[in-house]
């Protein structure tokens, strides 16, 4: 059975960082309950949720999927692109060395999990605002004695790699393609979410089924017309912080 390693919503998430999106009031009782039920969605697909420690002076610290990238045979403690973060990496790491041996990221790399897309034996590294050519270089010295190949991406017009690019089986990606080049994955198959739903491309795929935000629900019937099993959450508070569905969990197999 698969494991959803979570962490509670903090506090102090108010605070976050944001490159995109003007700082709007977060009402934190909401996120929570948006969380949980989140959560809930991660064991409907068959995941055992083990939450990390707390974290609340830490206001991204939900966001686990930019501290660590789980492979088959080693789990990565990221060097997050934004200062404020790296304290969050000593609290996950303690949970993964229980799954995997870990390897750490260091300056001057920099990378967060958000934008490091798996797809097999290879791994998509967008270049970000958070995550640099060394960090790609890092991730390539890591990855290649177990087999994993690394093709970097420029992005420009979102947060993460994932942001604008997920993948939602072995063989096929949903895409925004006004975020991202699709013809940089030429080998697999694209389905390409509408236009009114940028941020729907960001879905979160668990076993055979995903977890995909409520509020993009055309997105949510094309993936339901391929014959994909849809989770749909509400997520508009965690939202308001940059976040999209793969962010609150990594996920270890």
């Amino acid at each position: 059975m698969a494991v959803a390693l979570t962490r509670a919503v903090p506090e102090s998430l108010a605070r976050c960082e944001l490159t995109h999106l003007e700082r709007q009031p977060i009402d934190i009782a909401r996120a929570e309950a948006q969380h949980d039920d989140y959560e809930a969605a991660l064991r409907s697909l068959g995941c055992t949720v083990r939450r990390a420690p707390s974290a609340h002076h830490l206001p991204d610290s939900v966001f686990v999927e930019d501290i660590a990238l789980v492979l088959d045979d080693i789990a990565i403690i990221t060097h997050p692109g934004a200062a404020s973060r790296r304290p969050e990496r000593e609290g996950i790491a303690s949970v993964l060395s229980e799954y995997r041996t870990l390897a750490w990221i260091e300056p001057p790399a920099t990378i967060d999990g958000g934008d490091v897309l798996r797809v097999g034996k290879t791994l998509y590294v967008g270049l970000s605002t958070r995550t640099n050519d060394d960090g790609a270089r890092a991730l390539e010295r890591i990855g290649a004695p177990c087999g994993y190949t690394v093709k970097a991406i420029q992005t420009t017009k979102c947060l993460h790699l994932k942001s604008a690019v997920t993948a939602i089986d072995d063989r096929r990606l949903l895409c925004n393609p006004a975020w991202v080049d699709a013809r940089l994955f030429d080998e697999l198959d694209i389905l390409a979410v509408h236009a009114d739903e940028p941020h729907a491309a960001n879905v979160l795929r668990v076993g055979n089924g995903m977890i995909c935000a409520a509020a993009h629900q055309r997105t949510i019937d094309l993936l339901r017309r391929h014959g994909y099993q849809v989770c749909a959450v509400d997520v508009s508070e965690l939202a308001k912080a940059e976040a999209g569905v793969t962010c609150c969990s990594v996920i270890i197999t």
